[in-house]
């Protein structure tokens, strides 16, 4: 009866003690998703902080500021060595544009002069340029059409260019502010090698390069 009692209480003792550690077992896998989460939501914001931080060079607004003013954009991106060549770049057009315009405004007017018989008139004549004063007179109007059409093909030509460099300085302004967030590694490399060239069995070499980084080989192979 003695030993009926004490095998009663030890199997007691034990059903309460697996009981205890069961519903710990469960209070602690309980809390355990909700401190991962709590670790993840945190290393989440972390993540997106890092990227807000990191991008500092946005494109489209590189982009933006060369459209409004030339070189704006490079001054963005902090290129100060390129803002005196965009303006180069742009303004010798620029001033090229007006220069031919004033000639070929003259130019035209000699033209008119010389269309219209005026050259014995002395206030058409002054307003004549003094550089085509004698075609007028002698009533050269070939030589005059002649002058007339170059200047107006170099007018065309400078609002081409002007264009052209124009598009030039937002596209320089975008991809420099896109290559500020690329990160390039400097394990580039490049390794020389012989081969046998297909074809015609001829020795030759070869030239490989190599944009990975290195991989350590693992200690132990657990597979």
């Amino acid at each position: 009866m003695k030993m009926l009692k004490f095998f009663s209480l030890v199997f007691l003792l034990s059903f309460i003690h697996r009981i205890g550690f069961g519903q710990k077992t469960d209070s602690i896998s309980h809390k355990a998703p909700a401190t991962l989460l709590r670790k993840e939501t945190n290393a989440d914001s972390v993540t997106r902080k890092d990227s807000s931080v990191h991008k500092k060079y946005d494109p489209g607004r590189a982009s933006l500021y060369s459209a409004i003013f030339p070189g704006l954009g490079q001054f963005y991106n902090k290129k100060y060595w390129k803002v005196p060549i965009v303006w180069a770049a742009v303004g010798i057009p620029a001033y090229t544009f007006f220069d031919n315009r004033k000639w070929y405004a003259k130019t035209r007017y000699a033209l008119a002069v010389v269309a219209n018989g005026s050259q014995g008139n002395a206030d058409s004549l002054n307003k004549v340029d003094a550089l085509f004063r004698d075609a007028v007179l002698a009533g050269d109007s070939r030589d005059l059409q002649n002058e007339r059409d170059y200047f107006r093909k170099n007018e065309d030509y400078s609002v081409l260019f002007f264009l052209l460099f124009y598009a030039l300085s937002i596209v320089d302004a975008t991809v420099d502010a896109h290559l500020k967030e690329f990160n390039v590694s400097s394990d580039l490399s490049f390794h020389i090698k012989p081969a046998i060239l297909e074809g015609s069995n001829a020795p030759g070499m070869t030239l490989t390069f190599d944009f990975h980084k290195a991989r350590p080989k693992p200690v132990f192979d657990i597979r």
